[in-house]
């Protein structure tokens, strides 16, 4: 399959789109499962990267920060399922309102989640075009990609949702030394020092 970057180039006619309910439905009858490493991107099945040490420290060092400054009524989740309008990708971070139980019948959708974070070493094209698309056309209030290859935090806020190519308004850097806030239901729970996010 060629990338997801890639795909624009060939003919919308070429090219077969799921809907979130198709996908759900080759979930259930057993065609896609958990040993698939697929996620719905735009309406087309994308091969998730392999992670690296690197990816899975960092990526365990950012859930631990977040909970433990995250107030009650909201949890981390990892690397799950979250129900967008044609997408179901899998962020390896997410901020979600309420408890995992009350999600029993369903995945977070984007009312749910107070922001993303991917880890990015080789998926950095993809979580900059793709997935920032995705999660501003979802109205995901922040976005934050933890950069391993330039050691930095980019934090994209104020989604530009109804729009031809949604994207973020802001984007901020943050180097190793820089403190990130993090903003939960538009309150500032706290900050967290780059450096102890990346490996």
């Amino acid at each position: 399959m060629p990338p997801v970057e890639s795909i624009a180039a060939i003919s919308d006619d070429l090219i077969l789109r799921l809907s979130i309910e198709q996908y759900h439905a080759m979930i259930q009858a057993g065609i896609l499962t958990d040993d698939d490493p697929v996620e719905l991107l735009e309406g087309l099945l994308v091969f998730k990267m392999a992670k690296n040490p690197p990816h899975r420290l960092a990526t365990g060092l950012t859930r631990t920060a977040l909970e433990n400054i995250l107030p009650p009524g909201w949890y981390v989740d990892s690397q799950e399922p979250i129900t967008l309008q044609n997408s179901e990708p899998e962020p390896d971070i997410a901020v979600i309102r309420g408890d995992r139980r009350q999600y029993s019948d369903r995945h977070p959708g984007a009312e749910d989640i107070a922001m993303i974070v991917e880890i990015s070493d080789s998926t950095l094209q993809r979580d900059r075009t793709i997935k920032k698309r995705i999660y501003a056309r979802a109205g995901i209030s922040f976005y934050w990609i933890v950069n391993l290859a330039e050691s930095q935090v980019e934090v994209y806020s104020q989604p530009l949702v109804d729009v031809e190519q949604p994207d973020y308004s802001q984007r901020l850097n943050y180097g190793r030394s820089a403190f990130v806030s993090v903003i939960v239901a538009g309150v500032e729970i706290g900050a967290i020092e780059v450096n102890n996010l990346l490996p």
